[in-house]
């Protein structure tokens, strides 16, 4: 190939957006001739490249838009400290089908018990299937809803909200709002019910959560809509948190 020739390629493999074409054509090439593979087994080793940057690229975009916290992932998480129904929970979960069906999943448990780093952990491997996935805590997303709310845009704030395939509120009712807030709050999960799945994690049983909506009905009507496709997971685990800072004063003593 010439030089002209090889420039009118870079200028069609950029117009096709094909950006590892461009990068490694040549050097695969080489190695094509060098191993004496056939024009379809070199064509075969491009399209690979290109699609695992693609892949790699849009998983790094949807990590990204979700805001999950980079650190919490499966990887980092101490699933063996969990009882052996959770971990089996965590292994069919993380393969992601329950989104397909619009399910929820609400984890309950005490302060430290890993509520937000498992759930966050699912997220990260939902992201990693090309799902589109929105993490924020319950009192960040109340005052944007809020917000919306007050500037007439809380439809559009719906909609938005809707693309997502997964929505996890973190701290669910830990922050005790008033009934304005709440009400925008269970707005948002009737907008949801049966259109995506609601990710939840939660200090206080359901018993409690009169306490967040201020009213029976709204909680009992709150409940219902969660609860109709759900997984719940009860972390009654002691708290992480704690066990890490007896380990490190006993290692200091």
């Amino acid at each position: 190939m010439n030089k002209q020739q090889h420039k009118k390629l870079i200028e069609l493999l950029k117009e096709l957006h094909l950006p590892m074409f461009r990068e490694y054509h040549r050097e695969f090439a080489q190695a094509a001739a060098a191993d004496e593979l056939g024009y379809e087994e070199y064509l075969y080793e491009l399209a690979q490249r290109e699609c695992e940057v693609r892949r790699a690229n849009k998983i790094a975009r949807l990590v990204k838009m979700s805001k999950l916290p980079l650190e919490k992932t499966l990887q980092t998480f101490e699933l063996n400290r969990m009882p052996l129904k959770i971990r089996r929970q965590v292994k069919v979960l993380s393969e992601g089908s329950f989104a397909d069906r619009n399910e929820n999943i609400l984890a309950f448990g005490k302060p430290g018990s890993g509520k937000t780093h498992l759930l966050c952990g699912i997220c990260h491997e939902l992201a990693r299937q090309g799902r589109k996935v929105y993490f924020a805590t319950c009192d960040l997303i109340v005052q944007e809803l809020l917000r919306a709310k007050q500037e007439l845009v809380l439809d559009k704030l719906l909609k938005r909200l809707a693309r997502y395939d997964v929505l996890m509120i973190d701290d669910f009712g830990y922050v005790k709002q008033n009934r304005e807030e709440m009400e925008v709050l269970f707005t948002l999960l009737a907008h949801r019910y049966e259109r995506g799945s609601v990710l939840i994690t939660s200090n206080l049983p359901f018993s409690k959560w009169e306490m967040i909506f201020k009213d029976p009905m709204t909680t009992a009507a709150a409940i219902d809509r969660l609860v109709h496709h759900s997984v719940i997971l009860e972390l009654n685990v002691p708290s992480y948190r704690a066990e890490q800072a007896r380990k490190r004063k006993n290692k200091d003593i």
